[in-house]
């Protein structure tokens, strides 16, 4: 789609004395329009960015600070985004947005078909999956929780907002390297807990947070064809759920990690069956929860993890 251009506000010109007060003093009227029209021109300045899952857009917004104007298209965390329908409303704030940031992998293939329908050759476009080298045939598509995802999508909005905004180049480059700083909580406390808990046997139901277990060194004991049905919506094998509930049963698990964005009647019996066992839970999100920033809800997922393991604390909502 084409840049719209932006109309200014008309300037209003007004008699001096309709101006001046009797004492001689310019009246507020003039500063408030003149105050209106630096609004007007500051708005036409900034960039406008679309983070198609709020992770995304968070890191945009630290990016670009007071350069950019984000939106985020999934942003509930108490829905279910692999069901997610886009309305003619996000069609059109995705088509007009100077910069898109989305997932791939198939996690937001809707996204990508609006792209596609309306191109426009000035839009940046960064797809996650493509910075990491990853196959359209990636088993899991929660990048977000994989340590090394979003220092790299950093780095490519940085570089976007450049090409945009070539003015304010320092600005985002800075920004970008106090993003990266800003991750080493998380990165030591993967750490620690490595050192610590490594090889920690845990259950989940979907591979949310697989890529952030893996880097904890968990040892995770659920059969994949079970993660993949209950994050597909397809039923999943009678023998991948005994195998689960014996792990519950068993005590072979020290810690059930469960979607709390996507619960049925399967995945509330595996959470009936943890709680039974005396086994701690961790409700992980898919969408980053309300009141956090990419960083702090990151840091708390581990250290909910770590409370489990080392203290038998249950976290299953963030607060």
């Amino acid at each position: 789609m084409q840049k719209q251009p932006v109309e200014k506000p008309a300037k209003i010109l007004l008699p001096v004395s309709r101006l001046v007060s009797g004492r001689g003093r310019i009246l507020p009227l003039v500063v408030l329009l003149a105050g209106l029209e630096m609004a007007q021109i500051a708005a036409a300045d900034t960039i406008h960015a679309v983070g198609v899952e709020n992770e995304y857009a968070n890191v945009i917004s630290q990016i670009g600070g007071e350069y950019v104007t984000v939106s985020a298209i999934e942003s509930n965390p108490n829905t279910d985004p692999h069901t997610f329908e886009a309305s003619p409303s996000v069609a059109r704030e995705i088509a007009a947005a100077q910069l898109v940031v989305r997932n791939g992998v198939g996690y937001d293939g809707w996204a990508r078909k609006i792209l596609a329908a309306d191109p426009n050759s000035r839009r940046q476009v960064i797809v996650v999956q493509y910075l990491l080298h990853l196959p359209e045939s990636t088993k899991n598509p929660h990048l977000w929780y994989k340590p090394e995802t979003m220092p790299a999508v950093a780095k490519a909005v940085a570089a976007s907002l450049t090409q945009l905004d070539p003015a304010h180049a320092s600005y985002f480059a800075a920004n970008a390297q106090k993003f990266d700083a800003s991750l080493k909580p998380w990165y030591q406390a993967m750490a620690s807990f490595k050192a610590s808990f490594g090889g920690t046997p845990v259950a989940v139901t979907e591979p949310v947070a697989d890529y952030m277990l893996q880097a904890t060194g968990c040892d995770i004991k659920t059969p994949w064809n079970l993660q993949a049905a209950i994050m597909n919506g397809t039923d999943p094998a009678p023998q991948d759920v005994s195998i689960q509930n014996h792990l519950f049963k068993a005590h072979q698990v020290k810690v059930f990690l469960y979607n709390q964005q996507v619960t049925d009647s399967l995945t509330a019996s595996f959470l009936n069956n943890a709680k039974a066992a005396r086994i701690p839970v961790v409700g992980v999100y898919e969408t980053m929860p309300t009141g956090y920033t990419y960083q702090s809800w990151m840091l708390a997922e581990v250290n909910a993890l770590r409370a489990a393991v080392e203290h038998d604390t249950s976290t299953t909502v963030l607060k």
